[in-house]
């Protein structure tokens, strides 16, 4: 399986100690398998930090599934359990790391999402309310890799200048 990440320069080995806290599914190196979705994250990267738009591929080894991996796979929709897992890995408050998984795959917190987190956090949705109010919108697939035992799958195949 291809898998896409957008960034501002080409990554020759991945390193999650650089990988941010407080992402949807923790500190990780993330990827897509929406080509578009990654170009929009080099830009945005691009925007933010300087460097050149970079979308890297890599292959994915079918392997990781009988690997004796720890995987967690939500749904593509958005449910009460992603719901609530994003939250605690996105909540400044809650202790770290939030979970275990080598692997994580599923939707991506977009503006939308964010803002049903606040509306959640503030009181006015409960988590439930929120999910079914996220349950239409289409929601772009990340994969999350949170290990090096779960990078030993990833194979980079091609790196493109944008």
């Amino acid at each position: 399986m291809k898998l896409y990440h957008g960034s501002n320069q080409d990554i020759e080995a991945i390193d999650l100690d650089r990988g941010l806290q407080y992402k949807d599914f923790g500190k990780g190196f993330y990827l897509t398998p929406n080509r578009d979705t990654a170009i929009r994250m080099a830009q945005k990267k691009t925007r933010l930090f300087g460097g050149q738009a970079t979308l890297l591929t890599y292959e994915l080894d079918d392997n990781y599934i009988s690997s004796g991996l720890n995987v967690k796979k939500f749904p593509e929709q958005a449910t009460v359990e992603w719901f609530l897992f994003v939250d605690a890995n996105r909540d400044r408050n809650h202790p770290l790391p939030v979970h275990d998984y080598d692997i994580v795959i599923g939707p991506i917190a977009d503006d939308g999402v964010v803002l049903q987190l606040t509306n959640y956090r503030e009181g006015i949705y409960s988590p439930e309310q929120a999910a079914v109010l996220l349950q239409d919108k289409y929601l772009d697939q990340q994969y999350f890799f949170g290990t090096m035992q779960a990078l030993k799958y990833l194979i980079k195949t091609n790196v493109e200048y944008l």
